[in-house]
């Protein structure tokens, strides 16, 4: 099977970057400060117009948790049959019950609108009750990629439960173990070692800019209090071509 890198990219600029360091694959999204959340149509389009690379869109209304309401999921499941029309090659996304179990039901409207695209479920499997049992029903349910750290903080401390889901992966025929979470050339070439099966890698290889503003008035935060808004988070072409180099070592 091949070998993955997939770029998690906010912006036109980070999404350029990541493909001239050698990203197989986009994870198109926005807000990445906050975890991700749906991609502007128009990046999609922006992105599309300079190169064919795959694009799989974030389908997350907002932060927070993943229990949705009918209102949020009737929106994520136009949203996705808009950005299909726009050339998303496929879709990133995940429900679960209050009672942290992948919901079926829930999801069933923006499966069928992304149906016949590749689908992978994002990380609310690592705040699901049981991976492995997620991990099995997200089989079930057709998707191909399942996005994890572990049910960790980073891949590098959910590193035991990446390698069950591996081997999930490889008795089961399975969805595809991207590992995700604090990931860099470092993380992968430990994963490469620990777990030689391991082939899908995800990152963001995100680096801090400095603002081109010169005039910069103090105290006036247009977020969340603390947030540096004079350096701009971009993802950097030298940290995912050092990425590429790992996946493919």
């Amino acid at each position: 099977m091949a070998r993955i890198l997939e770029a998690a990219v906010d912006s036109f600029a980070s999404a350029q970057a990541a493909i001239a360091g050698g990203a197989d694959r986009l994870e198109l999204c926005g807000a990445l400060s906050v975890g991700g959340l749906t991609p502007y149509a128009e990046l999609l389009r922006q992105v599309r117009e300079t190169s064919n690379i795959a694009i799989r869109c974030l389908m997350r209304p907002r932060g927070g948790d993943f229990l949705y309401t009918k209102e949020e999921i009737q929106m994520m499941a136009a949203q996705i049959e808009n950005l299909r029309k726009l050339g998303a090659d496929g879709f990133v996304l995940g429900c679960l019950t209050a009672e942290g179990e992948l919901d079926a039901e829930a999801m069933a409207p923006m499966l069928k609108a992304a149906e016949g695209t590749g689908l992978t479920l994002h990380r609310c499997i690592d705040v699901s009750r049981d991976p492995l049992k997620t991990y099995m029903d997200a089989k079930a349910l057709g998707f191909d990629t399942i996005l994890t750290s572990g049910a960790a903080g980073s891949s590098l401390k959910g590193m035991e439960t990446i390698g069950k889901l591996l081997a999930l992966r490889d008795e089961h025929q399975g969805p595809e173990v991207l590992i995700g979470g604090g990931v860099n050339a470092k993380v992968i070439t430990a994963f490469r070692e620990a777990y030689p099966m391991s082939r899908a890698f995800h990152l963001s290889g995100k680096t801090e800019v400095e603002s081109g503003m010169i005039f910069r008035r103090e105290g006036v935060p247009m977020g969340l209090p603390g947030l540096d808004e004079w350096h701009l988070p971009l993802t950097s072409e030298e940290n995912i071509r050092a990425a590429r180099i790992a996946v493919d070592a």
